[in-house]
């Protein structure tokens, strides 16, 4: 159990958790460094009301519930909002979390940051918009 507490802790990747009830009870090293929130800030808080974007929360909070029931989602990309009000842009697979007796008590995040990989579509789509604009 340390050496999965640790590898969790310690991966190259954003990592995060919630209960049944929303709350984050799952925050690596990985999601305090893009988020700037501390696991201490982060736990217990509900995650998709203080971390995710307004405009996505609904989504997102779908996403969860969907995950809560037990239908997991791949590659789903959502927006936190960061400590110093940042957007970083996290690709997702949100699976379920279940206790040993195959209960569901909450979902798991897994996640890749793709903040400058989406700063850069975005960025191409706005020059190809502005050639188009010229060509017409």
């Amino acid at each position: 159990a340390n050496e999965l507490r640790q590898l969790v802790d310690t991966a190259n990747a954003p990592i995060f958790g919630i209960d049944v009830d929303g709350n984050v009870n799952e925050w690596n090293e990985k999601t305090a460094e893009i988020t700037g929130y501390s696991k201490e800030e982060a736990f217990n808080k509900p995650l998709v009301s203080t971390f995710i974007v307004p405009k996505l929360r609904e989504s997102v909070q779908g996403v969860l519930d969907n995950a809560l029931q037990g239908n997991e989602t791949s590659n789903y990309e959502l927006e936190f909002e960061t400590k110093v009000n940042e957007i970083r842009y996290l690709l997702v697979n949100a699976t379920t979390r279940r206790d040993p007796d195959g209960n569901i008590v909450g979902v798991v995040g897994v996640a890749q940051d793709v903040t400058e990989s989406s700063k850069n579509d975005r960025a191409v789509a706005a020059m190809a918009h502005e050639l188009r604009q010229l060509v017409d």
